[in-house]
């Protein structure tokens, strides 16, 4: 491919997200949510946040904000069953993400799950002369013709290195692989959390980012939702930053999580020749 590739047009987008979770505790605990779409400058984000104990009761909720303009939500679970719900309606698109260089400093450092100190040979051998658009492109596509989307064929300790090897994950592994390879060649990359409308199977969904040509890039090497509908949660250096669900304190079990997302107006096409900026 030769030239500057085209960017995905505008496009007004309603979108409706929802996430439901049910969580047992043992003797009651702390917890961290990340279940909110992230606040960005130029969308009309309503919504409500609800969690209640197994009598009904309300449960305190304090926010805090997190980078990206993503919030956690910080819960004390009395023992037994607690519910939460998160409802939103989501209209319009993002701006264009802003960076500084402490992002892109942050974002080219190897991190928890994934692991690109250990593959800067691998990487400059399989994508030597490429950069740019062109080197996004050629990364999302590798990755994707070679790995399988295997449900449960991972570990949640599994890094970008064990999928390499293995050929195997979800999407959280498609974009730790993406994330790895790119800042092996010393691009900035970063993991989102997103709800995606039109993903099959639907649940909370991970895509890379990346820094290039002056801009933030979404990749999404799995293609399983337009990339233009999603909806960004929360943004990080990987998984471990972007959970949806982290005990602090306690002993918690998920006992049922359901998530949907809906595109109001139909699902935008995604031509992965074109670059698409989230916001």
């Amino acid at each position: 491919m030769t030239g500057p590739m085209p960017s995905a047009p505008f496009l007004p987008l309603s979108r409706t997200v929802a996430s439901e979770l049910e969580i047992y505790t043992y003797g009651g605990c702390d917890l961290e949510l990340q279940l909110a779409v992230a606040r960005s400058p130029g969308l009309q984000v309503d919504e409500s946040l609800l969690v209640t104990s197994q009598d009904g009761a309300p449960v305190p909720v304090v926010e805090v904000e997190t980078p990206h303009h993503g919030r956690l939500h910080l819960v004390t679970l009395p023992p037994g069953f607690t519910q939460v719900r998160y409802d939103a309606q989501v209209r319009g698109r993002a701006d264009v993400p802003t960076h500084d260089l402490m992002d892109l400093s942050l974002y080219r450092r190897p991190s928890r799950y994934i692991e690109s100190d250990a593959i800067p040979g691998f990487a400059s051998a399989e994508f030597s002369g490429l950069s740019g658009k062109d080197l996004l492109v050629a990364v999302s596509s590798w990755v994707g013709t070679r790995l399988l989307y295997v449900p449960g064929s991972s570990g949640h300790m599994d890094g970008a290195v064990d999928t390499l090897i293995t050929g195997a994950g979800v999407c959280r592994d498609f974009a730790h692989l993406v994330i790895a390879l790119l800042r092996a060649l010393r691009v900035p990359a970063r993991l989102l959390a997103v709800y995606a409308p039109g993903c099959d199977p639907m649940d909370f969904h991970a895509v890379a980012e990346a820094f290039v040509d002056g801009a933030w890039y979404v990749v999404d090497s799995s293609a399983l939702a337009p990339r233009t509908s999603l909806v960004r949660i929360a943004t990080g250096r990987d998984a471990a930053d972007t959970a949806f669900m982290t005990t602090v304190s306690g002993d918690a079990e998920l006992t049922r999580s359901l998530v949907s997302a809906v595109a109001d107006d139909g699902l935008p096409l995604d031509d992965l020749d074109q670059t698409v900026a989230l916001g």
